[in-house]
């Protein structure tokens, strides 16, 4: 499976609905990450691949999508996204964590497997 790109108004369906509450309620059955990125980010042009690895050999586990930050500035602002790359992992039944900068694949795997997965 390849990665997701998601709208604002596919994330207040799949993932959060923040205008309807302030708690953060997750929608999603299995983890995600959401990744926040430009096309004109070179860091972000290097994690790109990764992400798509990671949601080939997660398939069915985690869910990995991809947030134009330039197309979705909503969604940019609701998280006070500052720097690109950043991303939110999201465990199914507990607050989500945010990451800015690219992580190499070594790190991702870790939170994959040790925050989200467990």
């Amino acid at each position: 499976m390849a990665t997701i790109q998601l709208t604002t108004e596919k994330f207040k369906a799949e993932v959060f609905d923040y205008t309807k509450s302030k708690e953060w309620k997750f929608e999603g059955e299995i983890p995600a990450i959401i990744d926040f990125y430009a096309d004109w980010c070179g860091p972000c042009k290097a994690v790109a691949p990764i992400l798509e690895e990671l949601s080939n050999e997660y398939d069915g586990k985690i869910n990995i999508y991809k947030v134009d930050t330039e197309a979705e500035q909503e969604l940019s602002a609701v998280f006070q996204i500052r720097s690109i790359p950043s991303m939110l992992f999201i465990p199914v039944g507990k607050q989500p964590m945010m990451q800015a900068g690219a992580l190499p694949k070594g790190a991702l795997v870790d939170v994959i497997e040790k925050e989200l997965l467990k």
